[in-house]
């Protein structure tokens, strides 16, 4: 007979909220780190909502022109050849959240994730219209009246309005922001652009008005894999069961300790501050963002009480262990090595990305026999000027002895732009060396001669002419 094998029992934690409904009302509280989470979220505000409407040079600031194929960012504009450097920066961006999830957990998610900070206005939208967390819970189980759908109807609008404006700004980084936005509120706007303005729309309304924390347990993969990223040192918000065990109820000024209790007066405000309605108290978990509204909720309580701050706090796992944290640590001194070593190849990639670009493509056909009677290939030369002033630029075949470049070998390409000229190369030879030479075709600045481009191509004859 094969053995069993052995198990503890463990109990469930203890917790004295009482369930309200199915959805989770959150208390108005007050602190440092909701002050912080302020400024984070309006600076991510003022970022995405203004930044749309700067101007630059006669043209939107910030503008992925898809129709035409290219990124304008202030003085710069950006090709698809310069992709690779957007692909560095996603790149940058994600070893910085790693390095910032080794150091301080899911802080990015607490202060600056888009879906935390739209979540964190909706629920400001709530509490304007619908009032503080008892309010709200009345009126969510109290019978509908008049009173009660005006509320929700304001509620609502005011969450739509907050989709649109949000939709109308992500749809104008990719399509001008005011001749869509004066369509849009003239009901003119139609096709692609009144699709996905209204798309964003919805997912704005739905992620943050209904969805909220399902988003981020159940969609977001960050949730699931940054405790790989965590160790012992790793400061997260924690709540310190030396100090706060055993809990209870007590009046101020009463010592705790005398009744055996910790400073946890089991108030329950940690939960009820919290947006994804965990109890802090029970460790570690996923759900956690690392807002810190139950540190400010707990830390006031303390304050009421006359107890040291810090009950819960960000706290790493060596300092509940009563141990030191370390913060300089392998790990974390690697992500920040790497994150040097990034940017600052992108900062000499930024600096030496050729500021014009040559692509060269061969006609279909073959080849062909001109007036003169020499072989001749055609080719498309597309010369991209990347930078903001109107350039110059001559055209020339680099080493190639023995054929002449047919077309024009200057001209004008605008700031930003790009300029197709159809060109022809004959063979003045009699009879080719090969029946596929290589070509290489130099496209050069008037003024200033380092400024250049080089593309390859190959030029087809027959052989038994």
């Amino acid at each position: 007979m094969s053995e069993r094998i052995p198990f503890v029992e463990i109990a469930a934690p203890r917790s004295t909220a009482k369930p309200v409904d199915s959805g989770i009302h959150t208390r108005s509280f007050k602190g440092l780190y909701r002050n912080l989470r302020i400024v984070f979220a309006g600076s991510l505000f003022v970022l995405f909502f203004g930044t749309a409407w700067l101007d630059w040079n006669g043209r939107q600031a910030v503008l992925w022109d898809l129709s035409n194929s290219k990124f304008h960012i202030f003085g710069a504009t950006f090709w698809p050849q310069d992709f690779i450097l957007l692909s560095a920066v996603l790149i940058i961006c994600a070893f910085g959240l790693f390095a910032i999830t080794v150091y301080a957990g899911r802080v990015w998610c607490g202060y600056s994730c888009p879906q935390s900070t739209w979540t964190w206005l909706f629920m400001w939208c709530e509490k304007v219209t619908e009032g503080d967390r008892n309010q709200r819970i009345k009126l969510a189980t109290a019978p509908w009246s008049l009173a009660k759908a005006a509320r929700r109807t304001l509620k609502h609008s005011l969450w739509m309005a907050i989709g649109v404006l949000t939709g109308l700004t992500f749809v104008g980084y990719f399509t001008p922001i005011r001749p869509l936005a004066a369509e849009l509120f003239t009901l003119q706007l139609g096709g692609t652009a009144l699709f996905w303005v209204l798309f964003f729309t919805a997912a704005t309304y739905i992620n943050a008005g209904w969805l909220r924390e399902a988003v981020c347990l159940h969609m977001c993969p960050y949730a699931r894999f940054q405790s790989v990223m965590f160790d012992k040192d790793t400061l997260a918000v924690a709540y310190d069961p030396r100090r706060g065990e055993a809990r209870g109820a007590r009046k101020k000024g009463a010592e705790a300790r005398a009744q055996g209790l910790g400073d946890c007066i089991d108030c329950t405000l940690c939960m009820q501050v919290c947006p994804t309605g965990i109890d802090i108290r029970d460790g570690l978990q996923m759900a956690c963002i690392g807002c810190a509204a139950c540190i400010d909720a707990c830390d006031g309580v303390m304050d009421k009480m006359g107890y040291p701050r810090g009950l819960i706090g960000y706290k790493s796992e060596h300092s509940l262990q009563g141990g030191t944290t370390h913060w300089l640590r392998p790990r974390l001194l690697g992500y920040a090595c790497a994150l040097v070593v990034m940017l600052g190849a992108l900062v000499v990639a930024l600096q030496v990305r050729p500021m014009v670009s040559l692509d060269v493509i061969k006609d279909r056909g073959l080849f062909r026999e001109n007036a003169l009677g020499q072989i001749e290939n055609i080719y498309l030369l597309k010369i991209i000027n990347k930078t903001e002033q109107t350039q110059r630029y001559r055209l020339r075949l680099d080493d190639a002895e023995g054929f002449a470049l047919q077309g024009p070998d200057e001209l004008i390409v605008p700031a930003g732009e790009m300029s197709e000229v159809p060109v022809s190369v004959a063979l003045l030879a009699e009879r080719p060396t090969s029946s596929s030479q290589a070509l290489s075709f130099v496209v050069q600045d008037s003024d200033e001669p380092e400024v250049r481009s080089v593309a390859q191509s190959r030029f087809v004859a027959p052989m038994n002419r």
